[in-house]
């Protein structure tokens, strides 16, 4: 369901002060991507998505067709929205602090950008990137000499 605002009696006024009548929809998808870039500002933070998902989203990049909204799900009411976002952490960080924080920032995207209330924004820590799981991919040093 998309996010249906407006009407007749608009809330808010226009740059000229003046208000026009109509209705704004915010598709859910649209909604994913906002929550989707809030999460991947955030330190600490090294993907979004479970390990099938990474796996199509690293194509993606490759490809420069880069999903944003990778890892996250939304369920949109007409008055709230409720966001579910699945995250890799960088080692070694706070898991806590990492699920706090992308917490805060989903919801504080969702309220200024999006313009809804939320119901809830629930994190799942998927794995924990290891910088030295990048190092030398694909190279296998000789065991013996």
């Amino acid at each position: 369901m998309a996010n249906v605002t407006g009407g007749t009696q608009p809330k808010t006024q226009g740059a000229q002060g003046v208000s026009a009548p109509g209705r704004t929809t915010i598709e859910d998808s649209v909604v994913a991507k906002i929550a989707g870039i809030a999460a991947r500002d955030v330190k600490g933070v090294y993907a979004l998505g479970g390990g099938a998902a990474r796996m199509v989203g690293a194509i993606r990049d490759a490809l420069n067709t880069t999903d944003l909204a990778q890892g996250v799900s939304v369920e949109v009411g007409e008055t709230q929205v409720a966001v579910d976002v699945t995250i890799v952490a960088e080692y070694p960080v706070s898991l806590q602090q990492v699920a706090d924080d992308v917490r805060s920032a989903i919801h504080r995207a969702m309220v200024e950008l999006v313009g809804m209330d939320v119901a809830e924004v629930n994190v799942t820590v998927n794995d924990v990137h290891i910088p030295s799981d990048d190092e030398g991919e694909g190279v296998q040093e000789a065991r013996v000499q």
